[in-house]
């Protein structure tokens, strides 16, 4: 984390690359990491091939062997690697996360894209690609960080909740806030419709924002991340 006149800013995409080497070149590319059934990815998908993100998906990696966002990726004749995560449940270890690295710079990816890759990252990941990795959370962050967060904000009782994303930092889902969503909590809910609810919002914000990025239309000063067109 570099600092300007006593302000830290957070390292943002493009670090290595111009934004006019991106346009000349080729187009910005997305590498996706998931570990489940894919409905995230698949919403990113469909607004890259509808031309509502300028980019490219280049690669989808999974530590799901069996995972439906591979089957998606095929299926969409994107390239799909599933990568052994090693012996920790909920982290990768230095061979997993080595290999990880490597496919993604394969890839030349200039953004990582979280879509419910269920491994938390840390140390030579981070630092491989700072700034340049984003995550969906079912919440309105600060608020219930971890797991189950649309079961922790109704069992809190609060009356409206969503989603954030976020870039993704050494915390656990507390990088800067990129854009949020709102979700009324009904009082009919269960914790099935109020997550599928979220779910519906995720799959509106999350597009947005990332296509915000891919056109360098947002900046981060400290925590703040500013847009130049508001979401």
């Amino acid at each position: 984390m570099s600092e300007s006149r006593g302000i830290p800013s957070f390292p943002l995409v493009l670090s290595g690359r111009s934004v006019i080497q991106v346009a000349v070149n080729n187009k910005f590319r997305l590498g996706v990491l998931g570990s489940g059934k894919g409905s995230t990815f698949v919403a990113v998908a469909d607004a890259v091939a509808a031309g509502k993100i300028p980019a490219d998906v280049a690669v989808v990696l999974s530590d799901v062997e069996s995972a439906g966002i591979l089957a998606h990726a095929r299926d969409r004749k994107i390239p799909a690697r599933f990568i052994p995560p090693g012996k920790f449940r909920t982290k990768l270890d230095d061979e997993a996360e080595g290999a990880f690295v490597s496919a993604l710079r394969e890839a030349r990816v200039d953004l990582i894209v979280l879509a419910g890759f269920m491994r938390v990252l840390k140390g030579d990941f981070l630092r491989a690609f700072e700034g340049r990795i984003v995550n969906i959370h079912p919440s309105l962050l600060p608020s219930f960080p971890g797991l189950e967060a649309w079961k922790q904000a109704l069992d809190h009782g609060v009356k409206v909740t969503g989603c954030t994303v976020h870039f993704v930092d050494a915390g656990v889902d507390c990088g800067p806030i990129i854009g949020q969503q709102t979700v009324p909590v009904l009082d009919t809910d269960t914790p099935e419709s109020l997550h599928q609810r979220i779910h519906t919002a995720e799959h509106q914000l999350y597009p947005k924002c990332v296509a915000a990025i891919a056109r360098g239309e947002i900046s981060v000063a400290g925590r703040r991340v500013i847009w130049k067109k508001q979401v």
